[in-house]
């Protein structure tokens, strides 16, 4: 094992440090990281992140070799790259439901093993939600089901059932919509709680807000980020994190941030 500084500070026991993770997962976005630099920042953060959400329908404006070489560095980092669901919301849209079969196929031809299905601003009902998860599944592909629109807010009820469909469809884990969770800089408090009652917290995913939803401050993605390891632990799932963000998030985790411990121990006194 790589020797650390300060190794006689201790980190908290419950944060996951061996990859493949199940919980304490962190997915990054990618809105056209350049690979040199990807490169240089993986050397860093690696051992913190999971997942990376090649954003939107970006993947359509790659050269394919480009591309190629993107998800071969991310696979060789042990970070898991994948397409993000807006750009199949857009196929839907344009094409139809029978275009999903040549786009799973697609993914699968130029490398990706993992897609998301979401329906941010294409509603999907329950039976087209399940019918495409199921059906990336029977292609080969893992699916991340994403519950939670960016114009219509939703209740709890409404995203556990979402959520429950897209699980039952095949898909390995749910992220929520952060434009759900976070309204007017406010975290939902209520409804994460109601969430984390009834979804398995492994398989579930929460959200940062970004420049995409109207108003969003980043003092509002840094308390939202600070809730969830409040509320789950230094374990927390949390995606949506930018690039810069990736270590900072891992020190925040650790208590190591901004924040730290709230009170001096007597030994220190």
């Amino acid at each position: 094992m790589p020797k650390h500084p300060f190794e006689f500070v201790e980190l908290p026991a419950e944060r996951s440090t061996t990859k493949p993770r199940t919980t304490g997962l962190t997915m990054m976005l990618d809105f056209g990281v350049p690979v040199g630099r990807l490169e240089d920042l993986l050397t860093l953060v690696a051992p913190h992140v999971d997942l990376i959400k090649i954003a939107v329908g970006t993947s359509r404006i790659y050269r394919e070799t480009y591309l190629d070489q993107k998800i071969l560095l991310c696979e060789s980092h042990h970070v898991k790259p994948f397409i993000g669901g807006q750009f199949l919301e857009y196929l839907v849209a344009t094409q139809g439901f029978d275009a999903a079969e040549a786009y799973f196929a697609e993914a699968k031809r130029v490398g990706f093993r993992a897609i998301e299905v979401s329906d941010n601003c294409v509603p999907l009902t329950s039976d087209q939600r399940k019918g495409l998860i199921a059906g990336a599944v029977e292609a080969g592909l893992e699916v991340h089901g994403e519950v939670g629109s960016k114009d219509t807010k939703q209740t709890a009820e409404e995203l556990i059932g979402q959520a429950k469909d897209c699980l039952e469809a095949g898909a390995g884990v749910v992220l929520v919509e952060a434009a759900e969770i976070v309204v007017d800089g406010e975290v939902k408090r209520d409804l994460i709680g109601a969430l984390k009652a009834e979804l398995p917290a492994d398989k579930v995913i929460y959200e940062l807000p970004g420049p995409w939803i109207a108003g969003t401050s980043l003092s509002d993605v840094y308390g939202l980020k600070k809730f969830l390891i409040e509320e789950f632990g230094p374990d927390a799932n949390i995606a949506n994190v930018m690039p810069d963000d990736v270590f900072e998030t891992e020190a925040l985790r650790c208590g190591l941030s901004v924040v730290g411990p709230k009170e001096m121990p007597k030994a220190a006194e």
